[in-house]
């Protein structure tokens, strides 16, 4: 199998599953290189190339589905993976909501950049280990690794799509914490995708600004008492909220259980006329985006909730069979954008008496009716219209699907960091505590 391409070790895996009985099948497969640098305690560890391969398949025998992923391609790995989702298939309970792509426009994609030059990676690295060591001595970086990523992945089924995708692209993280004597700040990290190094590793999206925030979370003050106030939630924040709406009110999960509170608002206001909110894969923004979902589609930018408006639910061809809704026209959930507004940063904070910015959440996910609860970290206090102290551990807790409905602001501004293109949000009637 190693001197087949991926494209026929796909053709071969679908043709061994319809021998063996299926009457639909699909498979997946997803190829990768990493050259990555390593560095532990400021100073470089590793120097290593990584591959990883990866099969997944799908079968569909009188309506029952099994399914099987293995990490090698070959033969045997391949066949026992084949193997294995057949006799899945046979033991299953039937779903009729259960099918493949239909064919539409097979299509290869190649979002490549003339391959790695790692000499300048080494040197945005070095040089970003040398700005943090002189322009922030108290910082302490207690992991970074810089790479360059290359994809290759390939959509199959029996209805005869064929969709293929090359990609290539850098990536960056860093994790690290503040020191002085005994005081130490919280753990904090930024990661990013980039498409090339024009620019210094500590000044892609807000790197250096979380980086300033760790030092200053050396001290830490105590929110006095109980109040309801404005909370302006940051781009690296993106989980509280709009992680949340996705998976508790859009996704299949929430709709084939019944336990979204927007399974029937689809069409209608659900959220303040002000907030766009977009899965954009094909953003060019976006590192590495999907161009082809999941289940055998070519995936397209899409509006979720446009102007206060659910225009489309976040679902699965399995999730819209499942529910009579469409299907998404993408499955990057993960790659959103928020529209900007028209309130500069500056002018959101100076209009907040009493507050809080809001980088990091420790939370549930809300329960059917939406009430949220949780830790505030990494974050300030906002009093008389500017950031103050940072703060120790706070419980912020609201109902998502109140505050939704009353943005009191999102900025020109936003941040993107490879993933997502996001602003900074302030939301009204949250109510803050100390403990």
């Amino acid at each position: 199998m190693n001197e087949m391409t991926r494209q026929e070790i796909a053709e071969y895996v679908l043709d061994e599953l319809k021998k063996a009985g299926a009457q639909k099948a699909s498979c997946a497969i997803a190829s990768g290189r990493k050259e990555e640098f390593n560095i532990e305690a400021n100073k470089f560890t590793l120097l290593r190339t990584l591959f990883d391969d990866a099969l997944s398949v799908k079968a569909l025998y009188d309506g029952r589905k099994g399914v099987a992923a293995v990490n090698k391609l070959d033969k045997d790995s391949i066949d026992g993976a084949i193997g294995q989702c057949i006799a899945l298939a046979k033991a299953g309970t039937p779903d009729e909501a259960e099918d493949i792509a239909e064919k539409i426009e097979n299509k290869g994609f190649s979002r490549t950049i003339g391959g790695s030059d790692m000499n300048k990676l080494f040197s945005r690295t070095k040089e970003y280990l040398q700005q943090v060591q002189d322009e922030y001595p108290k910082i302490i970086l207690e992991g970074v690794t810089s790479a360059f990523n290359a994809g290759e992945g390939i959509y199959a089924n029996s209805n005869g799509v064929m969709f293929t995708d090359e990609s290539e692209g850098y990536g960056f993280s860093s994790s690290f914490v503040a020191k002085d004597g005994e005081k130490s700040s919280s753990l904090s990290g930024f990661g990013a995708g980039m498409l090339n190094l024009d620019m210094p590793l500590i000044a892609v999206g807000l790197h250096r600004t979380m980086i300033e925030e760790s030092v200053k979370s050396l001290d830490t003050r105590m929110v006095d008492g109980k109040y309801v106030g404005k909370v302006i939630v940051t781009p690296q924040c993106d989980d509280m909220i709009w992680g949340t709406i996705i998976d508790c009110f859009l996704s299949d999960r929430s709709l084939i259980e019944g336990t979204s509170r927007w399974k029937d608002r689809l069409g209608k206001k659900v959220a303040d006329k002000k907030l766009t909110l977009r899965a954009v894969p094909l953003h060019p923004g976006i590192i590495g985006g999907e161009r082809f979902t999941r289940d055998g589609y070519e995936s397209f930018d899409a509006d979720l909730i446009s102007g206060g408006i659910l225009e489309s639910f976040a679902l699965s061809l399995y999730g819209a069979n499942k529910t009579g809704n469409k299907r998404a026209k993408n499955t990057a959930f993960g790659n959103i954008e928020i529209a900007p507004g028209d309130v500069a940063l500056c002018d959101m904070i100076k209009s907040i008496d009493k507050g809080i910015l809001l980088n990091r959440f420790a939370g549930a996910a809300p329960g059917p009716g939406g009430d949220v609860s949780g830790v505030a970290k990494n974050s300030f206090l906002i009093e008389n219209g500017a950031i103050t102290d940072a703060l120790s551990e706070t419980m912020v807790s609201f109902n998502i699907v109140d505050i939704l409905q009353d943005i009191t602001a999102i900025s020109k501004e936003r941040v993107e960091d490879g993933s997502s293109i996001l602003p900074w949000c302030c939301f009204d009637g949250i109510t803050i505590s100390g403990k």
